[in-house]
């Protein structure tokens, strides 16, 4: 987690820095083969240098963004867990549970889907 301190620090709120913290160590514990990386301002995962997820927070939401593919594989997932969708992330709300099961599909997902992706991000 040392890639993200500095990003983590920035988050003012003490309880949405904790669970962004648990999110960021929940997918390195699972997905231990993800290498770390941030960069458009934003703690992410890549997998042979492609990107798979990333998370952002705002005032009122932490986001995930796995690219638009990944996005309409899971929109109706997405939809299901009252997380509110938008075209290339989701939102969930600080006062919503965090559907681990759903973002474990949708990483998974996103490294099976580019095992062959040789660029960041898709074409």
């Amino acid at each position: 987690m040392a890639e993200f301190e500095d990003y983590l620090a920035k988050i003012d709120d003490p309880e949405h820095q904790a669970r962004v913290r648990t999110v960021l160590n929940w997918v390195q514990t699972t997905f231990p083969q993800l290498e770390q990386r941030y960069a458009w301002n934003q703690p992410m995962f890549t997998d042979h240098g492609t990107f798979i997820i990333g998370f952002s927070v705002a005032k009122a939401h932490m986001a995930f963004a796995p690219e638009g593919q990944a996005m309409d594989q899971f929109i109706d997932a997405i939809q299901a867990a009252k997380y509110n969708p938008g075209k290339r992330f989701g939102r969930i709300k600080w006062t919503q549970d965090v559907d681990y099961d759903l973002l474990k599909r949708i990483i998974s997902f996103n490294i099976a889907d580019k095992a062959e992706t040789t660029t960041f991000w898709r074409k």
